[in-house]
């Protein structure tokens, strides 16, 4: 069977081109969170290529988790939101939505913030096999993975985005 590749660079286009139809539609810039780690990254390049002037946000679901015995604290990023989240418009972005457990997370982190006006998830790669009734307002790809594989987005140096599949092979 061959392996998946999925070139993260080119979704990451789309999901610019769909980010800036998107902006469209707001009366006001909504703020950028990114989930940590792969959507804060997706958070700050977008602001640098929206030209957006308000910094973004990050979002830990480490507190959260309802897995949080099993998997302890996180390495990946605490939470950390710049500007006042009630009545805020919001684009969480992360890279990979799978169960939906870890958006269920960082949005009850999110409201213990505060009380956003809007929330929209936007995600680079959906890969399926959800747990929870959450979906992405925009995915830029739609995958099929085996449960026993997972998909993390990886940012070079210079800042490009690719895609590692770990886990067992069927």
């Amino acid at each position: 069977m061959s392996s998946l590749t999925l070139d993260a660079e080119a979704l990451y286009r789309e999901v610019l081109r769909a980010m800036q139809q998107l902006l469209a539609t707001y009366d006001r810039v909504p703020r950028l969170v990114g989930v940590a780690s792969g959507g804060v990254w997706l958070a700050e390049r977008l602001r640098t290529d929206l030209a957006l002037a308000d910094e973004a946000g990050s979002l830990s679901s480490a507190m959260h988790r309802d897995d949080f015995a099993r998997r302890g604290l996180s390495a990946s990023g605490q939470t950390v939101l710049p500007f006042d989240v009630n009545g805020a418009d919001l684009i969480v972005l992360d890279d990979v939505l799978c169960t939906g457990r870890t958006i269920r997370a960082v949005l009850n982190e999110l409201f213990d913030y505060g009380r956003p006006a809007s929330v929209k998830l936007v995600v680079l790669v959906d890969r399926g096999g959800r747990e929870l009734p959450i979906q992405a307002d925009f995915a830029a790809a739609r995958v099929a993975l085996p449960a026993a594989q997972s998909l993390a987005l990886v940012r070079s140096d210079d800042g490009q985005f690719s895609f590692q599949v770990q886990g067992a092979t069927p």
